[in-house]
């Protein structure tokens, strides 16, 4: 089967001779050759091993694929528009053969036989048909992201702030319904007479820290100052909503034991026993409703849609409102060298902090070569980053997010930062010791190192302090938000994580050396271009499909597609590898 669909497309074993009249007014530079032509040069197995060798058989994978990347090319991305071309245009007819697929066919292909492993094998062979050509090398990697907008309702938000101050509420409720269930069946001897037993209230895991914030934001809005933000994540487990829909089916049962009718409408009134059963039952199904809405949004995001339940709520730059609103989206990150996008990755996270790495890995597992440097703007800065690359041996061109303050005065006037203090040793209980000196010249001794850890990564900061800063006239630049009524005994303390300093000083090394500025402007070019000619001459602004395996197929097409443009541009000499900017 994998034999018929290859050789069938290709027209291996059989004379290149084509009958059809159309083909000769195809222009003899249209890309659709080009697409052909390095279709061939793929293996095509995966793919077709999805596909069964008994029955009747359908429409060629390998046709239907070369359609789609065709059309994505062509900036065609509507199903029911490739469907017409296949009717009307040459190019499309050429491909085809004459076929004329309708929407079903393509749909099922794109939802059911592609999957995001099989279109990234044909993606990286391109990659390293591109190597072998030496269009790219594999070794430098330049990255940037943006978001695109999700196809979804912008109005269909779940925001874990709101969710957190309804479930503390509810969890309020449950408390007291706790102790009205408790009362009841000792009061009607149901402990005895049934063997219902008494029930404590249950623990969730974070309600305490998220209360806090609650009565905090309630001061504040007093006070007319600015909510804190409430995101902390409440672990609520799946038996304690459900042990309180089988308390609610037990009080049913006691009610048909003690003939208890339960009553519905104006007018009827309802007995204790039925009160207890409704508030279990409705407190239950909503405590399992929130428990899904923490579920679906996971350790990592604060919000998510209801259309499209994987996309985040993200700050634009294209504004249709012009008030700032959030809108579903995706963070859509390209790895690119020589203009070709080497890796795609769609990302749920609001920040770039938490997408190189995983750009790393899939160059280490996808790619042979080994990456030698890296490319990217402040927005990828982070301790953890920086540390990876280093590990792996991968040299840093990440510029810091305190770059441009770096270049004014006020940056080198501030005295409250350890950076504008000298770095001296000092001899304490007969060892030699780091120590800080001050503007005023008083010395700041290591006290300690604390240990933070935030989603699993550990920072470790050297707390030092000046024993005494009595009668310092640098208090108030000094120290953080100095009040001289309450500060007056108070002692400069700061905290220094030394490995993410010298971190940042390789990586700024790089950064302005002759290579860095000469990268940085690359970056610029290729990577910040590539979202240009994706948002502008393509129109993509907005992904047509929903979740995130979709919408990664989406994007692992339109790449694709693009890297054949780029190709074809090479092939006929129109586009020439950067050589920077000219004076």
């Amino acid at each position: 089967m994998n034999d018929y669909y290859f050789n069938e497309f290709f027209k291996i074993g059989q004379q290149k001779i084509s009958l059809h009249l159309y083909e000769s007014r195809i222009p003899k530079d249209d890309a659709v050759y080009t697409l052909k032509k390095v279709l061939e040069e793929l293996d095509f197995s995966k793919l077709l091993s999805r596909y069964s060798h008994r029955g009747r058989k359908g429409y060629n994978p390998i046709m239907i694929y070369a359609l789609i990347l065709y059309a994505n090319m062509r900036g065609v991305f509507s199903v029911d528009k490739i469907v017409e071309n296949c009717q009307r245009d040459l190019a499309y007819i050429w491909l085809a053969d004459g076929a004329q697929p309708k929407r079903d066919v393509f749909y099922d292909f794109i939802n059911e036989k592609l999957t995001v492993d099989i279109l990234q094998n044909l993606h990286y062979q391109f990659i390293k048909k591109l190597k072998r050509e030496k269009y790219v090398t594999l070794t430098t990697l330049f990255l940037d992201g943006t978001k695109i907008e999700a196809n979804a309702n912008r109005y269909t938000f779940v925001w874990r702030g709101r969710i957190n101050h309804s479930a503390v509420n509810l969890l309020s409720q449950i408390s007291q319904l706790y102790q009205d269930y408790n009362h009841l069946i000792q009061e009607l001897n149901y402990d005895q007479r049934y063997g219902l037993v008494e029930k404590e209230m249950f623990y969730v895991e974070g309600e305490d820290k998220v209360r806090e914030v609650i009565e905090k934001n309630e001061k504040r809005k007093q006070n007319n100052k600015k909510k804190l933000s409430n995101n902390g994540i409440l672990e609520i487990d799946y038996a304690s909503p459900i042990d309180m829909l089988e308390t609610a089916s037990l009080l049913r049962e006691v009610a048909v034991f003690e003939k208890i009718v339960f009553v519905t409408g104006k007018g009827k009134r309802k007995t204790a026993l039925q009160k207890l059963y409704e508030r279990f039952l409705k407190h239950g199904e909503k405590l399992l409703e929130y428990k899904d809405h923490y579920q679906t949004l996971g350790p990592d995001r604060n919000s998510y849609s209801k259309t499209d339940v994987s996309a985040t709520f993200m700050r634009m730059k294209e504004d249709h409102m012009q008030n700032g609103q959030l809108k579903p989206a995706y963070n859509l990150q390209y790895a690119v060298e020589n203009y070709f996008i080497i890796h795609t990755y769609v990302s749920q996270d609001r920040t770039d902090y938490n997408t190189l790495i995983p750009i790393v890995e899939m160059h280490k597992e996808h790619l042979d070569t080994l990456l030698k440097e890296f490319v990217a703007d402040s927005g990828y800065i982070s301790e953890k980053n920086l540390l990876h690359l280093k590990d792996l041996g991968i040299k840093s061109f990440i510029k810091l997010q305190e770059h441009e303050k770096k270049k004014t005065k006020a940056y080198y006037k501030d005295i409250s930062k350890h950076y504008n203090m000298d770095l001296v040793e000092v001899e304490e209980d007969g060892q030699t010791q780091k120590a800080y000196i001050c503007h005023d010249g008083r010395t700041l001794k290591h006290k300690k190192s604390e240990v933070h850890k935030r989603n699993g990564f550990e920072q470790i900061y050297e707390v030092y302090a000046c024993d005494s800063c009595q009668g310092c006239e640098h208090k108030a630049k000094c120290l953080y938000k100095y009040d001289p009524k309450k500060d007056q005994n108070k002692n400069k303390t700061m905290k220094v994580n030394e490995q993410w300093e010298a971190l940042k000083i390789v990586s700024e090394a790089n950064v302005l050396s002759d290579k860095g500025i000469r990268y940085r402007q690359i970056r610029s070019v290729m990577t910040e271009g590539s979202f240009g000619d994706m948002k502008e001459n393509d129109g993509f602004r907005r992904f047509h499909r929903r979740g995130i395996e979709k919408v990664t197929k989406e994007s692992l097409l339109y790449v694709m597609a693009r890297n054949l443009n780029k190709y074809v541009r090479y092939e006929q000499e129109i586009l020439k590898n950067y050589e920077g900017k000219v004076a």
